[in-house]
């Protein structure tokens, strides 16, 4: 009988413990944050808010894993929120913050970028090189690092441990104010500082511009940077944070996931919420890039991160 006990106490705490570490679907996330209160605001048209809100959860509708959303327009003044202060994992999205602070220091150092940083940034930025990144890990160290995040004003990134950049952990708020940085919204960073951040995140490859820009009309430019990056606890996570600009407007949007089962699952998910958002800024434009194609989608993580139980440095 008390071996019968012990064995039932074990399975509840186990199936607890399932329970508990579990994904949370976006939608409930939502729920239990906003108690059914709109995602979005836009000054005092509450009717294009709530439209954008329906159409937000409606691209969510069915999806599995956790989700957090956040979006700015300058023009109409939208803001949309979403869990967005829940963390994870940056994987490679951290690269947007490497390449800022490498800025910000050439600026307060009264000089342009070395040699030395442009042959790492750009190859970081462009073709999410890791080898390139470690080395601009290394050289801009933790300290300014720290120090740049608290100047730009972010409250829940913290970063990786062990120089394990790609754990480092954020949030779809802080990507928001690091996206803000090249807009001219934030961290005092000169025009020509900013105009070469967004030229590299322009100029992604190809096969690396799928998530925000999908549902983007013609003659809206891209700037983004994505990561991919499956670990054992909360599956893969898929992310990307984009600046858009053209037509007379700026706009940024942020999607953060994990608990995606694959990475072509999250990168659908992000690319539905995407084009909701681009639609609904831009009605009446047409279409100037549609969902990646899942033939086109690799299942090979970002390398950002070591496998568990690896040693030494990440994976290049």
């Amino acid at each position: 009988m008390a071996f019968h006990l012990r064995t039932c106490r074990t399975a509840l705490a186990a199936a607890l413990t399932t329970v508990l570490l579990a994904p949370i679907p976006a939608t409930a996330a939502d729920a239990g944050r906003r108690q059914g209160g709109e995602l979005c605001t836009a000054g005092r048209d509450r009717a294009f808010a709530a439209r954008m809100s329906r159409d937000i959860r409606a691209a969510l509708s069915s999806r599995r894993g956790t989700v957090s959303i956040a979006v700015h327009d300058t023009r109409t003044g939208l803001v949309c929120n979403l869990a967005s202060r829940r963390r994870y994992d940056a994987a490679s999205v951290v690269k947007v913050l490497m390449m800022e602070a490498a800025l910000r220091r050439a600026q307060e150092w009264g000089r342009g970028l070395t040699a030395w940083e442009r042959r790492r940034i750009r190859p970081m930025i462009t073709v999410s090189d890791n080898t390139a990144t470690t080395w601009l890990w290394r050289n801009l160290g933790q300290p300014r690092l720290s120090r740049f995040l608290r100047h730009v004003g972010t409250t829940s990134t913290t970063l990786g441990p062990y120089g394990f950049w790609g754990l480092t952990r954020t949030t779809a708020a802080d990507q928001m104010k690091l996206l803000g940085v090249l807009t001219g919204a934030r961290g005092d960073l000169r025009a020509s500082s900013r105009a070469y951040g967004l030229r590299q995140m322009a100029e992604v490859r190809r096969d690396q511009r799928w998530g925000v820009p999908a549902g983007m009309p013609r003659g809206v430019r891209a700037h983004l940077k994505n990561g991919w990056l499956p670990r054992a606890r909360f599956g893969w996570r898929v992310h990307s944070v984009g600046v858009f600009t053209g037509a007379g407007r700026t706009y940024r949007i942020v999607v953060l996931s994990h608990g995606n089962p694959s990475m072509s699952y999250g990168v659908r998910t992000i690319e539905r919420i995407a084009q909701a958002v681009h639609r609904g800024l831009n009605k009446g434009r047409a279409l100037g890039q549609g969902f990646t194609p899942e033939s086109e989608i690799s299942e090979v993580p970002d390398g950002s991160a070591p496998a568990e139980g690896e040693g030494g440095k990440p994976a290049a």
